[in-house]
């Protein structure tokens, strides 16, 4: 029963982490548009809006709903793993996602009220905070050794810094164009 809950637990996961790479990128094109002269302006705006609507409530929102019943049911399957210091902290970087998400979700709403507080490039470093939130989850949920994961999120910290470089370095390539 384990396994099938597990496959279902990383189909799931695949799912909602698309949906919100997806929904950020989304919002960066949502952002940009802004700077088109109208009618283009409204009209990739009432688009994007329901792109978004979509992506948000088919895909991304039942997607986490199905992760979090998995994991719950894995847990109740396997509760020793409740013991160990390594799911305590992949619980902490899961709820990190879980408030992740539901950011995402109020500026989809804000965006649809038309309020753009975030520029393109803030949503670009944005969207790379759910990968190194992934990136943390995977090595803790593979490794659950503690040696192993805290080289894991030394590596992450390595690569946060080489995404935040990466933004920057396209943000003046796109500003030379």
């Amino acid at each position: 029963m384990y396994q099938y809950v597990l496959a279902i637990h990383i189909i799931f996961v695949v799912c909602w982490m698309a949906g919100l790479f997806y929904m950020v990128r989304l919002f960066i094109y949502h952002t940009e548009a802004q700077e088109k002269p109208e009618p283009a302006r409204a009209i990739l705006s009432e688009q994007f809006e329901i792109m978004e609507r979509k992506l948000w409530w088919i895909i991304a929102t039942p997607s986490m709903y199905l992760v979090l019943a998995a994991g719950i049911t894995m847990i109740c399957l396997m509760p020793g793993w409740l013991q160990m210091g390594w799911l305590h902290i992949k619980l902490l970087f899961v709820v990190g996602l879980i408030v992740y998400h539901f950011i995402c979700q109020n500026k989809m709403n804000q965006m649809r009220q038309g309020i753009y507080k975030w520029t393109s490039t803030q949503l670009r470093l944005w969207n790379e905070l759910a990968t190194l939130i992934l990136f943390a989850i995977v090595f803790l949920a593979v490794l659950k050794n503690s040696l192993n994961w805290i080289f894991g999120v030394v590596g992450i910290v390595a690569f946060s810094v080489i995404l935040m470089m990466a933004v920057k370095i396209y943000k003046r390539f796109r500003e030379k164009k």
